[in-house]
């Protein structure tokens, strides 16, 4: 059975840092990316990472998070520092499989307020 499954989101003051990760199981992604959707909002993207490592984020997250993937464990994190109450948002990981199957973690929820 292939499953992400995010952990580590939380309550976190303004200007605090939390880590994300992503647990891939059951396949290999050669693509695995964050996105976030807070209330009332659509699902936006956060940040990516391919297998070669190349990366990409948004402008909103950019000198503040750090994406990272372990392809040893099979894993992604995402490393976010100076929170802001805009981050607050459920983060999302996804990963699109070598033979182009897409899929979705459940989520986790990260709350920035003091």
């Amino acid at each position: 059975q292939v499953q992400l499954v995010e952990s580590g989101g939380g309550l976190v003051q303004p200007g605090g840092s939390l880590r994300l990760s992503c647990a891939a199981s059951g396949s290999i992604f050669n693509y695995m990316s964050w996105y976030r959707q807070a209330p009332g909002k659509q699902r936006e993207f956060v940040a990516d990472i391919a297998i070669g490592g190349t990366m990409h984020y948004a402008d909103s997250v950019k000198g503040r998070f750090t994406v990272s993937r372990d392809s040893a464990k099979n894993t992604m994190s995402l490393q976010m520092n100076s929170l802001k109450p805009e981050d607050t948002a459920v983060y999302y990981c996804y990963g699109r499989t070598v033979t182009n199957i897409h899929y979705w973690g459940q989520g986790t929820q990260v709350t920035v307020s003091s």
